[in-house]
Protein backbone atom coordinates (compact mmCIF):
# COMPACT_ATOMS: atom_id res chain seq x y z
CA UNK A 1 0.00 0.00 0.00
CA UNK A 2 1.46 3.40 -0.83
CA UNK A 3 0.31 7.00 0.73
CA UNK A 4 1.40 10.68 0.44
CA UNK A 5 3.92 11.85 3.49
CA UNK A 6 1.57 14.50 4.48
CA UNK A 7 -0.77 15.25 7.34
CA UNK A 8 -3.53 13.61 5.97
CA UNK A 9 -1.30 10.48 4.13
CA UNK A 10 0.58 9.78 7.58
CA UNK A 11 -2.50 9.58 9.74
CA UNK A 12 -4.40 7.48 7.71
CA UNK A 13 -1.32 5.59 7.70
CA UNK A 14 -1.08 5.13 11.25
CA UNK A 15 -5.06 4.32 11.45
CA UNK A 16 -4.19 1.60 8.99
CA UNK A 17 -1.40 -0.28 10.76
CA UNK A 18 -3.58 -0.14 13.79
CA UNK A 19 -6.13 -1.99 12.49
CA UNK A 20 -3.41 -4.06 10.07
CA UNK A 21 0.06 -5.66 11.87
CA UNK A 22 3.05 -5.80 9.43
CA UNK A 23 2.27 -8.95 8.29
CA UNK A 24 -1.11 -7.79 6.77
CA UNK A 25 -0.37 -5.25 5.27
CA UNK A 26 2.98 -3.22 3.72
CA UNK A 27 3.04 0.55 3.79
CA UNK A 28 5.06 2.67 2.08
CA UNK A 29 5.00 6.35 2.60
CA UNK A 30 7.01 8.95 -0.32
CA UNK A 31 7.70 12.55 1.26
CA UNK A 32 9.65 15.02 -1.06
CA UNK A 33 10.84 16.94 2.07
CA UNK A 34 12.72 16.46 4.91
CA UNK A 35 9.65 15.88 8.01
CA UNK A 36 6.85 13.86 8.62
CA UNK A 37 3.75 14.68 10.12
CA UNK A 38 4.17 18.12 11.40
CA UNK A 39 1.40 21.23 11.89
CA UNK A 40 2.31 23.23 8.85
CA UNK A 41 -0.53 25.49 10.81
CA UNK A 42 2.19 26.32 13.11
CA UNK A 43 4.98 27.65 10.77
CA UNK A 44 3.95 31.62 11.16
CA UNK A 45 3.91 31.76 14.92
CA UNK A 46 7.71 29.40 14.51
CA UNK A 47 9.11 32.51 12.53
CA UNK A 48 7.47 34.71 14.61
CA UNK A 49 9.10 33.38 17.69
CA UNK A 50 5.69 32.33 19.81
CA UNK A 51 7.12 28.39 18.71
CA UNK A 52 10.62 28.39 20.27
CA UNK A 53 11.90 25.23 18.30
CA UNK A 54 10.96 23.61 15.17
CA UNK A 55 10.70 20.28 16.48
CA UNK A 56 7.63 21.38 18.80
CA UNK A 57 5.90 21.13 15.64
CA UNK A 58 7.01 17.91 14.83
CA UNK A 59 4.02 15.17 16.03
CA UNK A 60 5.66 11.82 14.87
CA UNK A 61 9.32 11.94 13.17
CA UNK A 62 10.04 9.29 10.04
CA UNK A 63 12.08 7.08 12.44
CA UNK A 64 9.11 6.82 14.49
CA UNK A 65 6.97 5.96 11.79
CA UNK A 66 9.78 3.18 10.93
CA UNK A 67 9.14 2.22 13.95
CA UNK A 68 5.57 0.98 13.62
CA UNK A 69 6.84 -0.76 10.42
CA UNK A 70 5.79 2.23 8.23
CA UNK A 71 8.01 2.70 4.91
CA UNK A 72 8.72 6.75 4.84
CA UNK A 73 11.50 7.73 2.11
CA UNK A 74 11.91 11.44 2.80
CA UNK A 75 13.47 13.47 -0.17
CA UNK A 76 11.49 11.15 -2.56
CA UNK A 77 8.80 12.88 -5.25
CA UNK A 78 6.07 10.87 -7.15
CA UNK A 79 6.43 11.47 -10.93
CA UNK A 80 3.65 9.44 -12.12
CA UNK A 81 0.70 7.61 -11.38
CA UNK A 82 0.06 4.58 -13.55
CA UNK A 83 -3.35 3.47 -12.45
CA UNK A 84 -3.69 0.92 -15.28
CA UNK A 85 -0.79 -1.19 -13.83
CA UNK A 86 -0.75 -0.17 -10.42
CA UNK A 87 1.96 1.34 -9.48
CA UNK A 88 4.18 4.84 -9.06
CA UNK A 89 7.11 6.20 -10.71
CA UNK A 90 9.53 8.14 -7.80
CA UNK A 91 12.45 10.35 -8.19
CA UNK A 92 15.19 10.51 -5.50
CA UNK A 93 16.16 13.94 -5.08
CA UNK A 94 19.14 13.32 -3.64
CA UNK A 95 20.91 11.11 -6.60
CA UNK A 96 18.37 11.29 -9.19
CA UNK A 97 17.69 8.28 -9.36
CA UNK A 98 13.85 6.93 -10.85
CA UNK A 99 12.20 3.79 -9.75
CA UNK A 100 8.63 2.15 -10.08
CA UNK A 101 7.07 0.54 -7.14
CA UNK A 102 3.51 -1.25 -7.72
CA UNK A 103 0.68 -1.09 -5.40
CA UNK A 104 -2.38 -3.09 -4.48
CA UNK A 105 -4.00 0.11 -2.32
CA UNK A 106 -3.09 3.74 -3.17
CA UNK A 107 -3.42 6.93 -1.05
CA UNK A 108 -2.97 10.35 -2.92
CA UNK A 109 -2.21 13.09 -0.27
CA UNK A 110 -0.48 15.45 -2.24
CA UNK A 111 -1.78 18.66 -0.35
CA UNK A 112 -1.70 22.01 -1.75
CA UNK A 113 0.92 24.02 -3.38
CA UNK A 114 1.38 27.67 -2.63
CA UNK A 115 -0.05 30.44 -5.73
CA UNK A 116 3.29 31.54 -7.24
CA UNK A 117 2.62 34.15 -10.47
CA UNK A 118 4.94 34.49 -12.70
CA UNK A 119 5.83 37.61 -12.55
CA UNK A 120 9.49 39.03 -12.74
CA UNK A 121 11.96 38.19 -10.20
CA UNK A 122 9.83 35.97 -8.40
CA UNK A 123 12.88 33.49 -8.34
CA UNK A 124 15.00 35.82 -6.97
CA UNK A 125 16.65 34.89 -3.47
CA UNK A 126 14.79 36.48 -0.40
CA UNK A 127 11.18 35.50 -1.78
CA UNK A 128 10.09 33.05 -0.06
CA UNK A 129 6.69 30.65 0.16
CA UNK A 130 6.09 29.61 3.21
CA UNK A 131 4.06 26.05 2.48
CA UNK A 132 6.58 23.10 4.53
CA UNK A 133 9.00 23.11 7.51
CA UNK A 134 11.46 23.11 4.67
CA UNK A 135 10.13 26.86 3.84
CA UNK A 136 9.82 28.47 7.03
CA UNK A 137 13.65 27.09 8.07
CA UNK A 138 14.83 28.47 4.51
CA UNK A 139 12.49 31.77 5.76
CA UNK A 140 14.10 32.08 8.84
CA UNK A 141 17.80 31.46 7.44
CA UNK A 142 17.15 34.78 4.92
CA UNK A 143 15.91 37.14 8.06
CA UNK A 144 18.65 35.96 10.01
CA UNK A 145 21.17 36.94 7.14
CA UNK A 146 19.28 40.06 6.05
CA UNK A 147 20.87 43.61 6.73
CA UNK A 148 17.56 45.10 6.41
CA UNK A 149 14.47 45.45 8.22
CA UNK A 150 11.76 45.83 5.43
CA UNK A 151 9.65 43.03 4.58
CA UNK A 152 6.33 42.64 2.07
CA UNK A 153 3.56 40.14 2.35
CA UNK A 154 2.52 39.75 -0.72
CA UNK A 155 -1.94 38.81 -0.35
CA UNK A 156 -3.74 39.14 2.96
CA UNK A 157 -5.38 35.81 3.02
CA UNK A 158 -4.65 33.29 6.60
CA UNK A 159 -1.09 33.10 5.63
CA UNK A 160 -0.09 36.84 4.97
CA UNK A 161 -2.09 38.24 7.50
CA UNK A 162 -0.26 35.37 9.96
CA UNK A 163 3.06 36.03 8.19
CA UNK A 164 2.63 39.90 8.99
CA UNK A 165 2.38 39.34 12.57
CA UNK A 166 5.20 37.07 12.67
CA UNK A 167 7.60 39.44 10.77
CA UNK A 168 6.18 42.36 13.17
CA UNK A 169 6.85 40.01 16.37
CA UNK A 170 10.89 39.88 14.95
CA UNK A 171 11.07 44.32 14.54
CA UNK A 172 10.21 44.71 10.78
CA UNK A 173 8.70 47.29 8.85
CA UNK A 174 5.96 45.39 7.40
CA UNK A 175 3.57 45.60 4.03
CA UNK A 176 1.20 43.85 2.70
CA UNK A 177 -0.07 44.19 -0.88
CA UNK A 178 -3.31 42.57 -0.97
CA UNK A 179 -5.36 42.65 -4.42
CA UNK A 180 -9.03 42.49 -2.72
CA UNK A 181 -10.51 45.44 -1.16
CA UNK A 182 -9.83 44.04 1.89
CA UNK A 183 -7.95 41.73 3.95
CA UNK A 184 -9.43 38.32 4.51
CA UNK A 185 -11.51 37.13 1.63
CA UNK A 186 -12.88 34.73 3.49
CA UNK A 187 -14.92 37.28 5.48
CA UNK A 188 -17.67 39.90 3.48
CA UNK A 189 -15.44 43.36 3.32
CA UNK A 190 -17.63 45.06 5.65
CA UNK A 191 -15.85 42.66 8.24
CA UNK A 192 -12.62 42.54 6.41
CA UNK A 193 -12.29 46.45 6.78
CA UNK A 194 -11.90 45.50 10.65
CA UNK A 195 -9.08 43.65 10.11
CA UNK A 196 -7.91 46.22 7.94
CA UNK A 197 -8.04 49.03 10.99
CA UNK A 198 -6.68 46.61 13.11
CA UNK A 199 -3.48 45.64 11.28
CA UNK A 200 -2.86 49.30 10.55
CA UNK A 201 -3.32 50.00 14.07
CA UNK A 202 -0.12 47.68 14.78
CA UNK A 203 1.66 49.41 12.32
CA UNK A 204 1.58 47.85 9.21
CA UNK A 205 1.00 49.20 5.97
CA UNK A 206 -1.81 48.00 4.06
CA UNK A 207 -1.68 47.96 0.10
CA UNK A 208 -5.38 47.28 -0.75
CA UNK A 209 -6.75 46.70 -4.65
CA UNK A 210 -3.44 46.48 -5.67
CA UNK A 211 -1.69 43.74 -8.24
CA UNK A 212 2.07 43.41 -8.07
CA UNK A 213 3.51 43.35 -11.71
CA UNK A 214 7.31 42.83 -10.77
CA UNK A 215 9.82 41.99 -7.77
CA UNK A 216 12.91 44.09 -8.44
CA UNK A 217 16.36 42.92 -7.68
CA UNK A 218 19.50 44.79 -7.19
CA UNK A 219 23.25 44.19 -8.22
CA UNK A 220 23.54 40.94 -6.60
CA UNK A 221 20.54 39.30 -7.89
CA UNK A 222 18.50 39.83 -4.29
CA UNK A 223 14.91 41.14 -3.77
CA UNK A 224 14.95 44.70 -3.03
CA UNK A 225 11.46 45.87 -3.71
CA UNK A 226 7.41 44.65 -4.55
CA UNK A 227 6.15 47.00 -7.56
CA UNK A 228 2.69 47.34 -8.49
CA UNK A 229 0.94 49.58 -10.95
CA UNK A 230 1.23 52.67 -8.89
CA UNK A 231 4.14 52.13 -7.02
CA UNK A 232 7.11 50.17 -5.40
CA UNK A 233 7.83 48.75 -1.90
CA UNK A 234 10.92 48.57 -1.19
CA UNK A 235 12.06 44.93 0.40
CA UNK A 236 14.53 43.00 2.19
CA UNK A 237 12.65 40.02 1.91
CA UNK A 238 9.12 38.83 0.87
CA UNK A 239 6.69 36.35 1.92
CA UNK A 240 4.33 34.82 -1.17
CA UNK A 241 0.98 34.70 0.90
CA UNK A 242 -1.64 34.55 -2.25
CA UNK A 243 -3.36 31.30 -1.18
CA UNK A 244 -2.58 27.65 -2.40
CA UNK A 245 -4.55 25.62 -5.21
CA UNK A 246 -4.89 21.29 -5.08
CA UNK A 247 -1.54 19.66 -5.93
CA UNK A 248 -3.16 17.26 -8.50
CA UNK A 249 -1.07 17.46 -11.35
CA UNK A 250 -0.64 14.02 -11.04
CA UNK A 251 -3.81 13.10 -10.65
CA UNK A 252 -4.49 15.09 -13.77
CA UNK A 253 -2.37 13.58 -15.71
CA UNK A 254 -3.73 9.52 -14.63
CA UNK A 255 -6.93 10.78 -16.09
CA UNK A 256 -8.62 10.84 -12.26
CA UNK A 257 -11.81 12.85 -12.34
CA UNK A 258 -11.31 16.83 -10.73
CA UNK A 259 -13.93 19.26 -9.53
CA UNK A 260 -14.30 22.69 -10.83
CA UNK A 261 -11.26 24.03 -8.38
CA UNK A 262 -9.12 21.40 -9.79
CA UNK A 263 -9.27 19.01 -6.71
CA UNK A 264 -9.89 15.74 -7.06
CA UNK A 265 -13.14 13.68 -6.62
CA UNK A 266 -14.25 11.70 -4.01
CA UNK A 267 -17.53 9.57 -2.70
CA UNK A 268 -18.30 9.58 0.87
CA UNK A 269 -15.37 7.29 2.23
CA UNK A 270 -13.05 9.42 0.26
CA UNK A 271 -12.28 6.55 -2.70
CA UNK A 272 -11.51 8.77 -5.67
CA UNK A 273 -14.64 8.38 -8.37
CA UNK A 274 -14.60 5.42 -10.19
CA UNK A 275 -11.37 3.50 -9.06
CA UNK A 276 -11.87 0.72 -6.66
CA UNK A 277 -8.36 0.97 -4.70
CA UNK A 278 -7.32 4.92 -4.76
CA UNK A 279 -8.38 6.95 -2.30
CA UNK A 280 -7.41 10.73 -1.63
CA UNK A 281 -7.68 13.36 1.17
CA UNK A 282 -6.78 16.42 2.46
CA UNK A 283 -5.90 19.91 1.02
CA UNK A 284 -6.02 18.43 -2.67
CA UNK A 285 -9.56 16.68 -2.57
CA UNK A 286 -13.05 18.92 -3.10
CA UNK A 287 -15.22 18.48 0.00
CA UNK A 288 -19.27 18.76 0.52
CA UNK A 289 -20.18 22.02 1.56
CA UNK A 290 -23.13 21.22 4.26
CA UNK A 291 -24.88 24.39 3.72
CA UNK A 292 -24.83 25.07 0.11
CA UNK A 293 -24.94 21.39 -0.88
CA UNK A 294 -21.79 22.05 -3.39
CA UNK A 295 -18.28 21.04 -3.78
CA UNK A 296 -15.69 23.13 -2.51
CA UNK A 297 -11.67 23.16 -1.72
CA UNK A 298 -11.22 24.17 1.77
CA UNK A 299 -7.33 23.78 2.62
CA UNK A 300 -7.72 23.07 6.26
CA UNK A 301 -5.19 20.90 8.65
CA UNK A 302 -8.38 19.96 10.88
CA UNK A 303 -9.85 18.24 7.68
CA UNK A 304 -6.62 16.71 6.49
CA UNK A 305 -6.77 14.36 9.41
CA UNK A 306 -9.95 13.61 9.80
CA UNK A 307 -9.50 12.33 6.27
CA UNK A 308 -6.61 10.14 6.85
CA UNK A 309 -8.29 8.76 10.21
CA UNK A 310 -11.05 7.64 7.50
CA UNK A 311 -8.75 6.93 4.98
CA UNK A 312 -6.73 4.60 7.38
CA UNK A 313 -10.17 2.56 8.58
CA UNK A 314 -11.07 2.32 4.67
CA UNK A 315 -7.84 0.93 3.48
CA UNK A 316 -7.25 -1.24 6.69
CA UNK A 317 -10.54 -3.14 5.83
CA UNK A 318 -13.08 -1.13 7.90
CA UNK A 319 -15.65 1.64 6.65
CA UNK A 320 -15.99 5.15 7.50
CA UNK A 321 -17.37 7.92 6.01
CA UNK A 322 -16.77 11.63 5.83
CA UNK A 323 -19.94 13.55 6.13
CA UNK A 324 -18.86 17.15 5.00
CA UNK A 325 -17.63 20.51 6.10
CA UNK A 326 -19.14 23.84 6.78
CA UNK A 327 -15.45 25.43 6.38
CA UNK A 328 -14.97 27.00 9.79
CA UNK A 329 -11.47 28.96 9.83
CA UNK A 330 -9.84 30.95 12.99
CA UNK A 331 -7.18 33.03 12.94
CA UNK A 332 -5.19 36.23 14.49
CA UNK A 333 -3.19 38.73 13.88
CA UNK A 334 -1.56 39.84 17.13
CA UNK A 335 -4.54 40.07 19.81
CA UNK A 336 -7.12 40.11 16.93
CA UNK A 337 -9.10 37.38 16.81
CA UNK A 338 -10.95 36.32 13.57
CA UNK A 339 -13.06 33.67 12.81
CA UNK A 340 -16.13 32.46 10.56
CA UNK A 341 -18.13 29.69 9.43
CA UNK A 342 -20.63 28.89 7.04
CA UNK A 343 -21.27 30.90 4.03
CA UNK A 344 -20.45 34.35 3.04
CA UNK A 345 -23.04 36.91 1.44
CA UNK A 346 -21.64 36.00 -1.78
CA UNK A 347 -21.85 32.26 -1.17
CA UNK A 348 -24.84 32.30 -0.79
CA UNK A 349 -26.00 34.67 -3.62
CA UNK A 350 -24.23 32.07 -5.35
CA UNK A 351 -26.45 29.34 -4.70
CA UNK A 352 -29.39 31.64 -4.81
CA UNK A 353 -29.64 31.64 -1.33
CA UNK A 354 -32.32 34.48 0.02
CA UNK A 355 -31.14 35.65 3.49
CA UNK A 356 -30.56 38.30 5.73
CA UNK A 357 -27.67 39.79 7.05
CA UNK A 358 -27.08 40.77 10.47
CA UNK A 359 -24.26 43.05 12.38
CA UNK A 360 -24.23 43.12 16.42
CA UNK A 361 -21.82 44.54 18.49
CA UNK A 362 -20.43 42.87 22.12
CA UNK A 363 -18.21 41.43 24.34
CA UNK A 364 -16.71 38.53 25.43
CA UNK A 365 -17.54 38.79 29.13
CA UNK A 366 -19.97 41.07 31.37
CA UNK A 367 -19.32 44.61 30.43
CA UNK A 368 -18.53 45.23 33.71
CA UNK A 369 -16.62 42.72 34.31
CA UNK A 370 -12.83 43.30 33.96
CA UNK A 371 -11.16 43.07 30.93
CA UNK A 372 -14.26 42.76 29.05
CA UNK A 373 -12.94 42.55 25.13
CA UNK A 374 -15.12 44.12 22.12
CA UNK A 375 -16.35 41.95 19.23
CA UNK A 376 -18.47 42.26 16.54
CA UNK A 377 -20.66 39.54 14.86
CA UNK A 378 -21.98 38.92 11.69
CA UNK A 379 -24.95 36.66 10.60
CA UNK A 380 -26.36 34.96 7.68
CA UNK A 381 -29.97 33.24 8.12
CA UNK A 382 -32.54 31.95 5.03
CA UNK A 383 -35.70 33.41 4.41
CA UNK A 384 -38.79 31.85 5.27
CA UNK A 385 -37.05 28.97 6.89
CA UNK A 386 -34.83 30.90 9.15
CA UNK A 387 -32.22 28.58 8.56
CA UNK A 388 -28.41 29.61 9.92
CA UNK A 389 -26.39 30.21 6.72
CA UNK A 390 -23.38 31.67 8.21
CA UNK A 391 -21.21 33.52 10.80
CA UNK A 392 -18.13 35.68 10.98
CA UNK A 393 -16.45 37.28 13.99
CA UNK A 394 -13.99 39.74 14.50
CA UNK A 395 -12.53 40.75 18.00
CA UNK A 396 -9.98 40.45 20.58
CA UNK A 397 -9.53 37.46 23.17
CA UNK A 398 -12.23 35.72 23.80
CA UNK A 399 -14.17 36.07 19.88
CA UNK A 400 -12.52 33.75 17.88
CA UNK A 401 -13.49 30.43 19.39
CA UNK A 402 -16.93 31.18 19.77
CA UNK A 403 -17.54 30.42 15.98
CA UNK A 404 -17.45 26.70 17.16
CA UNK A 405 -20.96 27.22 18.36
CA UNK A 406 -21.89 28.40 15.15
CA UNK A 407 -20.48 25.71 13.37
CA UNK A 408 -22.22 22.99 15.55
CA UNK A 409 -25.29 24.95 14.57
CA UNK A 410 -24.71 25.07 10.94
CA UNK A 411 -23.69 20.77 10.76
CA UNK A 412 -27.23 20.59 12.82
CA UNK A 413 -28.79 22.45 10.79
CA UNK A 414 -30.65 24.57 12.96
CA UNK A 415 -32.37 28.09 12.76
CA UNK A 416 -31.53 31.11 14.46
CA UNK A 417 -34.89 30.70 16.48
CA UNK A 418 -32.91 27.68 17.63
CA UNK A 419 -29.72 29.12 18.66
CA UNK A 420 -31.45 32.04 20.39
CA UNK A 421 -32.96 29.37 22.38
CA UNK A 422 -29.73 27.43 23.54
CA UNK A 423 -29.26 26.24 27.26
CA UNK A 424 -25.47 28.10 26.82
CA UNK A 425 -23.02 28.31 30.23
CA UNK A 426 -23.30 31.75 31.51
CA UNK A 427 -21.47 33.63 34.17
CA UNK A 428 -19.75 37.28 34.56
CA UNK A 429 -16.12 36.16 34.16
CA UNK A 430 -17.09 34.27 30.58
CA UNK A 431 -19.71 35.81 28.43
CA UNK A 432 -22.67 38.40 28.95
CA UNK A 433 -25.86 37.59 30.00
CA UNK A 434 -26.56 37.04 26.34
CA UNK A 435 -24.01 35.37 24.73
CA UNK A 436 -22.78 37.36 21.41
CA UNK A 437 -23.79 33.99 19.80
CA UNK A 438 -27.42 34.41 20.91
CA UNK A 439 -27.56 38.53 20.56
CA UNK A 440 -27.47 37.91 16.61
CA UNK A 441 -29.21 35.29 16.60
CA UNK A 442 -31.94 37.07 18.22
CA UNK A 443 -31.64 40.18 15.89
CA UNK A 444 -31.46 37.56 13.21
CA UNK A 445 -34.72 35.83 14.06
CA UNK A 446 -36.50 39.42 14.37
CA UNK A 447 -35.33 39.81 10.56
CA UNK A 448 -36.23 36.94 9.01
CA UNK A 449 -39.57 36.66 10.82
CA UNK A 450 -40.32 40.08 9.96
CA UNK A 451 -40.08 39.50 6.24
Amino acid sequence: MLWGGAAGGLAGASQARRMRGPDELEIVAFERGHFTSYSACGIPYWVGGDVGDRDELIARTPEEHRARDIDVRLRTEVTEIDVDRGRVRARDLESGAESWTSYDKLVIATGARPVRPDLPGIDAPGVHGVQTLDDGQALLDTLSRTGGRRAVVVGAGYIGVEMAEALINRGYEVTVVNRGREPMATLDPDMGRLVHEAMTGLGITMVDDAEVTALSTGADGRVRAVATADAEYPADVVVLGIGVRPETSLARAAGLPLGDSGGLLTDRSLRVRGQENVWAGGDCVEVLDLVSGQLRHIPLGTHANKHGQIIGTNAGGGYATFPGVVGTAVSKVCDLEIARTGLREKDARRVGLRFEAVTIESTSRAGYYPNAAPMTVKMLAELGTGRLLGVQIVGREGAGKRVDIAAVALTAGMTVHQVAALDLGYAPPFSPVWDPIQVAARKAAAKVRGR
